[in-house]
């Protein structure tokens, strides 16, 4: 009979054993951070006060922002706290709360991109009919959707791996809290837990993914068969680059951590490729789209040259 261990915490993975390390990947995370809480920050501040952005892609952008400042908020912190700490442990509670916002947020993410590609669908095929079909309502409705449905998502998973007992070495092979980590120092039967992590986060970021595709394979083809001009293709295009851009980020990063690896290499890459994908793809986000989208920009120098000039 296996020996049932009483949990009340985990000892996370370090990010590098090599203390001349250490300060440097602090400080490489601590930039990140700051980079990531103003650049979303300041995009927050725009879709909210400037009325010239007041559109659904902008609406939906600001959930993007919001959201990243969040999902970076949920690993970064602890992981540069872990850095300079000779016990690297977090609480069981702490542990399953992590998981459960990392899931939410990252089920969240994959949603809205679905949705922000149906709002690109919607501008570029039915532009007469677009404020018709993505009013304020619609938008709300479409962006709560996406935050309840990822909710329970993260909730069914957070539960499942909180019921398990634990048996084996208490130190995860992991930076952060996450569900197949977990079940690998788990005893008893998880294959309730395996199914679902393979039926339901399979389906929905499949899903979530399918749409996203689905509404440009849609948009190329309109294009293609009603304006037979590469020069329409190209400009309409251009307004979905930003977004093409955040989905390819999210999606290859997550399939590089959570596609079965095929060796010991390949799982060590995996867990700095998970890091990646929550600290990287939340700064890059705003630059992305500040970047490439002319309004974003305009409306950041009018909202803060106002405040620089009422500072002054």
């Amino acid at each position: 009979m296996e020996n049932v261990t009483t949990v009340d915490e985990f000892l996370l993975l370090e990010l590098t054993s090599n203390q001349e390390l250490q300060p440097i990947i602090f400080m490489t995370l601590l930039v990140v951070y700051i980079i990531d809480l103003f650049g979303n920050g300041s995009i927050l501040v725009v879709v909210t006060s400037e009325p010239r952005l007041y559109s659904p892609m902008y609406f939906f952008l600001g959930n993007l922002s919001c959201l990243d400042i969040c999902y970076s908020s949920v690993t970064l912190p602890m992981l540069m706290a872990n850095l300079f700490s000779t016990h690297k442990a977090i609480s069981f509670l702490g542990c399953i709360s992590q998981l459960h916002f990392f899931h939410f947020l990252g089920c969240t993410e994959a949603l809205l991109l679905a949705v922000m590609g149906f709002d690109r669908f919607v501008a570029i095929c039915y532009p007469l009919r677009y404020t018709v079909i993505m009013n304020l309502r619609v938008c709300i409705l479409l962006a709560a959707v996406a935050w309840i449905t990822s909710f329970f998502y993260a909730l069914m998973h957070s539960v499942m791996t909180a019921r398990l007992n634990f048996c084996h070495s208490l130190k995860l092979s992991y930076f952060f809290c996450d569900v197949k980590p977990l079940l690998e120092l788990a005893c008893g039967d998880i294959r309730l837990n395996r199914w679902l992590i393979f039926i339901v986060t399979g389906s929905l970021s499949m899903a979530a993914c399918f749409l996203t595709l689905l509404s440009y394979f849609y948009i190329i083809t309109f294009l293609l068969l009603k304006h037979r001009s590469c020069h329409m293709l190209h400009k309409a295009l251009s307004t979905c680059a930003s977004h093409f851009m955040v989905v390819s980020l999210f999606y290859g990063t997550v399939g590089l951590t959570y596609i079965p690896p095929a060796s010991a290499t390949s799982v060590s890459q995996g867990r700095y490729v998970a890091v990646i994908h929550t600290t990287v793809t939340s700064v890059l986000n705003p630059l992305i789209y500040t970047l490439r989208n002319k309004e974003v920009k305009l409306a950041l120098r009018r909202v803060f040259g106002r405040k620089w000039k009422l500072s002054v």
